[in-house]
């Protein structure tokens, strides 16, 4: 059964992906969302096709997404849709957007994709392995603070939703501090190329997706207290050496 959850996310990936890259770098319409957020035509045509496929396939299952809102969400499985991630870069031109699919069981992530369709890669985990494009991929060792690269998708919301000031200082005893951030930054940390990656404002179509990745790469992700995160607002992932140490820093 996995395995043909596996397959159909990988389905999904390419049908967006497709549009996508359609519109990147092109000029398109930018509107505001009611929470001023941006959305655009690219956002909203790649979700509606992928929702059209799970009705297609799976017509028991529910669906949550970011631009088009809920349906069937009592069922057992449940697809949790963010057909961008990262908006505000895919309109600028950059390449750390990515489009997140996530499939819950009972409320339970189990499966998770970051597929970012320019550069072709395509990140799926299942709690018990991540796979970077077929190729089994992990968090690299990370033992001290002082050695890791820390990355967020900006650095103005942290004050604005969590104490600037502690987290400055963790940024200050990293190595390398930048914002290669929105769901690439969860790509580089569970490849091997990153050692915590923070967002201190999430919702449920921004982070489902990243648990079973993080957690399949062998990464610890919690909330910003370092409970769960399923039920959490926010997200720290790292290499599991350095989390105890992250979450104490930032508390």
């Amino acid at each position: 059964m996995y395995k043909e959850f596996h397959d159909f996310s990988n389905h999904l990936a390419q049908v967006s992906g497709k549009i996508i890259r359609q519109y990147f770098r092109k000029k398109v319409t930018v509107d505001s969302k009611n929470d001023f957020s941006p959305v655009t035509i690219t956002d909203k045509k790649s979700e509606e096709l992928m929702r059209e496929e799970i009705l297609k396939h799976f017509p028991d299952h529910g669906i949550i997404g970011e631009e088009f809102g809920n349906h069937n969400t009592d069922a057992e499985y449940v697809w949790v849709l963010d057909p961008i991630d990262g908006t505000k870069s895919f309109i600028s031109g950059a390449l750390t957007f990515g489009t997140l699919i996530a499939l819950l069981q009972n409320g339970k992530p189990i499966l998770g994709v970051i597929n970012q369709p320019i550069i072709n890669e395509f990140l799926i985990g299942d709690n018990g392995e991540a796979k970077l494009n077929d190729a089994k991929v992990t968090v690299r060792s990370c033992d001290k603070i002082s050695d890791a690269v820390l990355l967020t998708t900006d650095h103005f919301n942290i004050g604005k939703y969590q104490d600037q000031n502690k987290f400055d200082a963790l940024a200050k005893k990293v190595k390398l501090y930048r914002h290669w951030g929105d769901c690439y930054g969860y790509l580089l940390l569970a490849s091997g190329y990153a050692d915590i990656m923070i967002d201190p404002i999430m919702n449920l179509w921004d982070s489902m997706a990243l648990i079973p990745i993080i957690r399949g790469a062998g990464g610890i992700i919690s909330d910003y207290q370092g409970n769960d995160p399923v039920k959490g607002n926010n997200i720290v992932a790292s290499s599991p050496a350095i989390h105890a140490e992250i979450i104490k820093t930032l508390n």
